[in-house]
């Protein structure tokens, strides 16, 4: 059965976007269909935001590639919703867990602020980095709990890494609760500002960046930090198809 054209003034623009737009209205609320697509969604924005990482799903999605575990200084989801400085530090036993070696890059696949995110995106987007990175040195993949950005400087100068690459789960929407951002910094370490990182955003296919288009910038980033020993405001995406990208950390993790 072929789908019911819509024919109000705002069918065209509901059909290019996500967006709540032209809603109506019944009296003076919402009529029924809207508000409790609303409240749908802001359900699932609550879930994403409370949701634990689940280690065994994410190992088992990077089908046997090294992880390693670790948690930040946020003892538990309450204290690092309250406590964002802790979600920037690494919890001292988990440091015990990270051998320095000589690495190009690790990865860490964080919580931030939608767990739901990185179940969804997170392993896709690694897999399809190692096609775009042969020949670099990778340290095993870190799976971190109660993450904020940051959390990647103490994880990559415990690695010996050239860089770190945090991908964490973005601060749901009411139209997006799987949105995951992908924040680059060249010589991770204590102290790192938000301008020294890159930002991919929207890592969230089919409604924003697919998987492989993400990969594309990634890379490109990558190794062009490598070649100028340098990210964030100073690294310019310039890679042809690039989309927009951020360069300072707005809060979104």
């Amino acid at each position: 059965m072929s789908a019911v054209a819509d024919p109000s003034p705002f069918g065209r623009l509901r059909g290019a976007t996500q967006a709540r737009i032209g809603l109506g209205r019944a009296g003076n609320g919402l009529p029924t269909v809207p508000l409790l697509d609303f409240q749908l969604a802001h359900a699932r924005a609550r879930d994403a935001v409370h949701a634990a990482l689940d280690i065994d799903l994410l190992t088992r999605q990077l089908e046997g590639r090294q992880t390693i575990a670790v948690d930040s200084s946020a003892g538990d989801r309450a204290t690092f919703l309250q406590r964002p400085d802790l979600g920037r530090r690494l919890d001292p036993a988990s440091a015990a867990h990270l051998a320095r070696g000589e690495y190009d890059a690790v990865f860490i696949l964080a919580d931030g602020l939608s767990a739901t995110a990185v179940h969804a995106h997170g392993a896709a987007l690694i897999g399809a980095m190692a096609e775009r990175l042969a020949g670099w040195r990778i340290a095993p993949v870190v799976l971190a709990r109660q993450a904020r950005v940051a959390l990647g400087d103490d994880i990559g100068a415990a690695l010996g890494a050239a860089q770190a690459v945090v991908l964490i789960g973005e601060r749901p929407g009411l139209s997006a609760a799987d949105s995951l951002g992908a924040y680059l910094t060249w010589d991770p370490r204590p102290g790192r500002r938000d301008s020294e990182r890159n930002c991919i955003s929207n890592i969230r296919p089919p409604y924003g960046l697919s998987h492989a288009a993400a990969a594309d910038q990634l890379a490109w980033l990558m190794k062009e930090a490598r070649k100028r020993r340098l990210s964030g405001v100073a690294l310019k995406d310039e890679h042809a198809g690039a989309s927009p990208i951020l360069t300072l950390d707005d809060g979104r993790e």
